[in-house]
């Protein structure tokens, strides 16, 4: 089993909205996000997609984007992100999911020898207009993070990968350290990815969190080829 990731398919079967007017980038989309999975990732390999699945305000429209990545080679971990509006409870969320997807949100799930923990995150101090509300959610997002990490040690065993997806990069645009780089570098994942920056952010992103890289996994910053994180893993 490998492990890939893919953020932000930002999918609109139900409403379509064209991706197109946020850059040439998006040129293509979803054929080529579709295209790009299909071509690289194989039946038996794990795919985490951390957030940013659909623009549906609504589990019931949402499911058409859902069914669609399902229907996809390997099995699939899902976090929402900040335009994951459609997302509801996860005992909700759980129950109407497709076979071979799992959604993530304040636990974690082994696949063999890989545990997979995290949460959305949120902007970080630091960050352009940083406000009593920022600070709320992203108090609100480390404890949910402590959650999950627990939950991921409960689950590891020696030998055993863990891998900690994010929707929001774990730092500000300053690369300042964060709580987030504090809980995941005391942590020691093999792996820490995220999303939500689109754009040409290379060599502007967070590329280790303590000895663990961390990659930009956004769809359009990938040009829609899920990125390997793990080669083989039993």
């Amino acid at each position: 089993m490998r492990v890939f990731a893919i953020a932000d398919p930002h999918l609109s079967s139900a409403h379509p909205k064209p991706m197109t007017v946020f850059g040439d980038t998006w040129a293509g989309h979803p054929e080529a996000f579709f295209r790009g999975w299909r071509r690289t990732v194989a039946d038996d390999d794990l795919v985490l997609v951390p957030g940013d699945i659909s623009w549906a305000m609504s589990l019931e429209d949402a499911l058409g984007d859902l069914r669609a990545i399902a229907a996809l080679p390997g099995r699939k971990v899902l976090l929402r992100g900040n335009h994951d509006y459609w997302w509801p409870s996860v005992s909700k969320l759980r129950a109407a999911l497709p076979e071979g997807m799992y959604a993530l949100q304040n636990d974690a799930l082994r696949f063999g020898g890989v545990v997979v923990a995290g949460t959305r995150g949120w902007v970080c101090p630091g960050a352009p207009g940083f406000s009593e509300d920022d600070e709320r959610i992203y108090r609100r997002e480390l404890a949910r993070l402590d959650l999950s990490l627990q939950a991921a040690q409960r689950l590891r065993e020696v030998g055993t990968k863990l891998v900690v997806m994010l929707h929001y990069p774990p730092t500000n645009a300053r690369l300042e350290p964060s709580g987030f780089t504090e809980r995941l570098a005391a942590a020691a994942p093999d792996a820490v990815v995220f999303g939500h920056l689109h754009g040409d952010y290379r060599g502007r992103v967070v590329e280790h969190v303590g000895e663990a890289p961390a990659y930009l996994v956004a769809a359009d910053a990938l040009e829609f080829v899920p990125r390997l994180i793990l080669p083989d893993n039993d």
